[in-house]
């Protein structure tokens, strides 16, 4: 004997059966429009216990528009929030710092004491503060495509975002524009390392940065 189940979904008349399809289909465009987490992202629920300090640490260094949600997103991408988080590479921490950068940027900023990358407190200031000096010395058109080029540089180092720009301008690209144009020039680095450092903003500003903006971290810089 077969059996037959009548859904919920064959009860409904065929014109609602098709508004509701109709408006499913609205809605995971707007998903898609706003970055919604329409591949399975979230935010992981230990980056709880860092946010307020992130975000006292970003305000301290960036003002109160300090953009917070985008922060959060680049420890996304850097850890998925695990302060044990080490890299093939020796990368350490929440922050991912190198242990030579660590020991630069304690120097640089002898007030936020010994190098200690390990230490959630220490990484989260020094992520705000290094984001800050590589901002101050990039140019950019506009806040989204600056940032873009602080965060290459955060991931592959400042020399290469600058050298990038110079052989963008040479190309006849506009050397003010990450996305576009000097996101896709390579000025020596392998072409891995290259692709690294491309898909690194690419994330944290395309993709994640509207998660953590959704979730209530506070503004990004990217529309």
């Amino acid at each position: 004997t077969e059996i037959y189940t009548l859904s919920l979904h064959d009860a409904l008349p065929i014109s609602f059966r098709n508004l509701v399809a109709a408006l499913g289909l609205a809605l995971f465009a707007v998903a898609l429009l706003c970055g919604g987490a329409v591949h399975g992202a979230e935010v992981p629920r230990q980056a709880l216990a860092y946010r307020s300090t992130l975000i006292r640490a970003a305000r301290v260094e960036w003002g109160l528009d300090a953009p917070t949600a985008t922060f959060g997103a680049q420890i996304h991408q850097e850890s998925g929030w695990r302060e044990d988080a080490r890299s093939p590479v020796g990368a350490q921490g929440l922050t991912q710092f190198m242990p030579k950068t660590a020991t630069w940027w304690a120097e640089m900023r002898p007030a936020s004491g010994p190098a200690a990358p390990w230490n959630p407190g220490w990484a989260l200031r020094s992520l705000a503060g290094y984001d800050r000096w590589l901002w101050e010395r990039v140019r950019a058109c506009d806040d989204c495509n600056r940032l873009a080029m602080a965060l290459s540089g955060y991931n592959g180092g400042l020399g290469w975002v600058k050298r990038d720009a110079a052989l963008a301008e040479r190309l006849g690209l506009d050397p003010l524009t990450w996305w576009d144009n000097v996101e896709t020039v390579n000025a020596g680095r392998s072409a891995s390392n290259k692709r690294e450092n491309q898909r690194y903003p690419e994330r944290i500003l395309r993709t994640l940065e509207s998660l953590y903006e959704a979730a209530g971290w506070g503004p990004g810089v990217c529309p």
